[in-house]
C-alpha cells in the first residue's frame, strides 16, 4: 500500500474544514504558539489586526508548521530568512507582494484555497468592504490577520515596550526583542504577555524571570 506524504491533512482535518465551509458561521480553532494561549485563540472566519510584522509571522508560522498552507498580500519587504527563522514554511507559502488596486480581489482568492492570510492593508478599509470579506471568511472557513486598520476585528494585537538583546561591545547581530504582547478585544479590558520575539525556529518564547539576571545578553534599547 502507498503511503501519503506526512503534510497531507488528515480526514479529520479536512472533515472539520468541509463542515466549517458548509456551515458558515462554525469557528475552529487555529493552530497557535502555546506562548499565546489564553491571550488570544485565532478561529476560522474571523479577522484579526496585528500590528507587528514579527508577532504576524509567529502566527502564520503555527499553522505552517502543522502542515496548513498560507498566504502573504501587500507585504512587499518580506525578509525570507527572517520568515524561515520564524518557522513558516516557504514550501507552502503563496506570497503576492504588490496586488495594487485588487488587493481585494487577490485576498478573495486566496481565502478560497488557503485557511490563514496575511494583508498589509493598502490605506483605509471601509466597513462595507471589511463585512463582505468577512462573510467570505465565514463561509470558506479562513483567517485573515491583518497588518493596519480593519472594521470589525475580532481582536487587536500589538506590541509595546520593546527592547532588542543580542549585541555586545558594538559587535554582533540583534537576536532578539523582549516585549509586551497585548490583546483588545472590544470593550473587554486588555489582556498583556511578556515573550521574546522573534525566537529561532518557533517565533515566540516566554520570559523566564530569570532571563535577566542571567545577563546572557546585552540590552540595546530601540530607538523611535
Amino acid at each position: 500500500m502507498t503511503s501519503l506524504p506526512d503534510d497531507v491533512p488528515s480526514l479529520a482535518q479536512l472533515r472539520a474544514r468541509v463542515q466549517g465551509m458548509q456551515a458558515g458561521s462554525l469557528q475552529v480553532p487555529l493552530a497557535m504558539p502555546a506562548e499565546l494561549s489564553g491571550l488570544v485563540q485565532l478561529r476560522t472566519g474571523g479577522s484579526y489586526r496585528v500590528d507587528d510584522p514579527g508577532l504576524a509571522l509567529a502566527l502564520l508560522a503555527a499553522p505552517s508548521m502543522s502542515g496548513a498552507w498560507t498566504g502573504l498580500v501587500g507585504v512587499d519587504d518580506l525578509g525570507v530568512e527572517a520568515a524561515e527563522e520564524s518557522g513558516l514554511n516557504l514550501d507552502r507559502t503563496v506570497v503576492v507582494p504588490d496586488p495594487g488596486d485588487s488587493w481585494l480581489e487577490v485576498v478573495a482568492a486566496l481565502v478560497d484555497v488557503l485557511p490563514v492570510v496575511l494583508l498589509r492593508a493598502p490605506g483605509r478599509v471601509s466597513p462595507a468592504t471589511a463585512s463582505r470579506l468577512s462573510a467570505r471568511l465565514r463561509k470558506r472557513a479562513a483567517v485573515l490577520l491583518v497588518q493596519g486598520e480593519w472594521p470589525g476585528c475580532e481582536a487587536r494585537l500589538s506590541v509595546a515596550e520593546r527592547q532588542w538583546y543580542g549585541a555586545g561591545a558594538g559587535r554582533g547581530r540583534l537576536l532578539s526583542r523582549r516585549v509586551v504582547v497585548t490583546c483588545r478585544r472590544g470593550s473587554a479590558p486588555p489582556v498583556s504577555r511578556e515573550l521574546w520575539l522573534p525566537v529561532e525556529g518557533t517565533g515566540l518564547r516566554a520570559v523566564d524571570p530569570a532571563d535577566t539576571k542571567r545577563g546572557v545578553m546585552t540590552v540595546v534599547e530601540e530607538v523611535g
